[in-house]
C-alpha cells in the first residue's frame, strides 16, 4: 500500500542502538507526507515475528523513552533532588532527535499511550506559550538558595561576592561562564539588585540556556497538537494525557478485567487475588501494576480504559512458581495457587 493510500502511521524498526536512528528517518518520512495524525501501527521489529494489536506500540514506546531519557544519550538531565527530567544545555547538534521527543508526546496523546518520564509542570505551560518562572518543583536545592539570597540581610548579600555570571555545562563535563547580562562578569550582586538576580538566574535555567533544545522540542509537539483544541486543556490536564494520573482506583481495572484459559471472575484464585490486590498499600499496588502493566501511571480515563485491555490468565495448576507478566499486552499469568495464603506469599515476592 502506498504511503499516502495507508489509513495508519506504520513504522518498522530495529531494537538496540538502531530504534532512535529508525524512528528519527520515519518520522521524518511521515512529515513529508503528512501521515503523523494517522493512528500508530509499529508492524513490527524487524526480525520479529508478531501483528501490533496494541501491545507493540506500547513497547516501542517505552524503549524510545528509555534511550532519549538515559542520562548517557545527552539529552536530558534528572534533577537528583526532585528526580524530574530537564533539557541538558549543550552544543551538540540534536534538533532532530528534541523534535522527535515533541513528536513523541503528540504520538502518544493521538493514540492513548503514557509515556514514562517525569516533567516538571513549568514544561507543560511553556508548551502551551506561557512564560513561567517556576523553579521550585524542578531543583528545589537552587530554588531554596534563590530565597534565601532574597531574605538575607543586606550586609551578608554584599560579602558573598556573587556577580551577574553563572557556570553552564556545555558538554559533557565541559562548563563554561555564561553572563546573565552584558558584562555580566563584572557586575556584583548586591542588596539593591538581587531581585533582578534571581529573576535572570530562573530564566537563564527555565528559558534561555535551553532554547536550542526546547524549540525544536515544541515544534514537534506543535505539529500534532496544535490549534484551538490546545487551548481546552490547562498544562495540568495535558499531563495527565501524556503522563497518566497516579491515583489508583482498583476498583475501576478489577470491573473491567478480562479472564482466560480457564478462569472467569468468580474462580477463587481470582478472587483471592483481588482480595490480596485491595488490602495492599498504595505503594505495594503501584509496585504491583507497574510489574503487569510496566507502569505505574494511570491513563486519564483510567484503568478500566487500559490498552491493551488488562487480562488474567490461568498459569497452569498449582505449583511453586511466582505470577508472570507479559508487560507489553497487560497480562498476569497466574498459578492456580491452593490457596490464598500461597497466593499473598507468591504475590508479595514480586515487590
Amino acid at each position: 500500500v502506498l504511503p499516502d493510500l495507508c489509513p495508519f502511521l506504520v513504522l518498522r524498526v530495529r531494537r538496540g542502538p538502531y530504534l532512535v536512528q529508525d524512528t528519527l528517518i520515519q518520522i521524518h518520512r511521515a512529515k513529508e507526507t503528512d501521515s503523523l495524525k494517522k493512528p500508530l501501527k509499529v508492524v513490527k521489529f524487524i526480525g520479529e515475528e508478531g501483528v501490533d494489536e496494541g501491545g507493540v506500540a506500547k513497547e516501542f514506546f517505552q524503549l524510545l523513552v528509555r534511550q532519549l531519557f538515559n542520562p548517557d544519550y545527552g539529552m536530558f538531565t534528572a534533577d537528583p533532588t526532585s528526580h524530574l527530567h530537564w533539557f541538558r544545555p549543550s552544543r551538540l547538534e540534536m534538533e532532530l532527535e528534541f523534535e522527535l521527543v515533541g513528536i513523541l508526546i503528540g504520538l502518544a496523546i493521538y493514540n492513548s499511550h503514557i509515556l514514562e518520564f517525569q516533567f516538571p509542570s513549568v514544561l507543560y505551560k511553556k508548551l502551551m506559550g506561557a512564560t513561567v518562572a517556576d523553579l521550585r518543583e524542578l531543583a528545589p536545592e537552587v530554588a531554596s538558595s534563590l530565597a534565601k539570597l532574597l531574605q538575607m540581610p543586606p550586609d551578608l548579600v554584599d560579602s558573598l561576592g556573587l556577580v551577574f555570571q553563572v557556570d553552564m555545562e556545555v558538554g559533557f563535563g565541559e562548563v563554561e561562564p555564561v553572563d546573565l547580562v552584558p558584562g555580566g562578569g563584572e557586575m556584583a550582586v548586591s542588596a539593591a539588585n538581587r531581585r533582578l538576580y534571581v529573576d535572570l538566574y530562573v530564566r537563564h535555567l527555565l528559558q534561555d540556556s535551553i532554547a536550542p533544545q526546547f524549540n525544536p522540542f515544541q515544534r514537534g509537539f506543535l505539529r500534532l497538537c496544535s490549534g484551538a483544541a490546545l487551548g481546552w486543556f490547562s498544562p495540568s490536564e495535558l499531563e495527565l494525557l501524556v503522563c497518566g494520573s497516579r491515583q489508583l482506583r482498583l476498583e475501576e481495572l478489577e470491573g473491567a478485567t478480562q479472564y482466560d484459559d480457564g478462569y472467569t471472575k468468580d474462580s477463587e484464585p481470582v478472587r483471592w487475588f483481588w482480595e490480596v490486590v485491595h488490602a495492599l498499600p498504595p505503594a505495594s499496588q503501584k509496585q504491583l501494576l507497574f510489574f503487569v502493566t510496566g507502569s505505574d501511571r494511570v491513563p486519564i480515563k483510567g484503568l478500566a480504559h487500559l490498552n491493551p485491555p488488562f487480562v488474567i490468565s490461568r498459569a497452569g495448576a498449582h505449583s511453586d512458581r511466582l505470577p508472570s507478566a507479559h508487560t507489553c499486552f497487560n497480562h498476569l499469568l497466574l498459578p492456580h495457587y491452593i490457596s490464598k495464603e500461597v497466593l499473598k506469599v507468591r504475590s508479595a515476592e514480586l515487590r
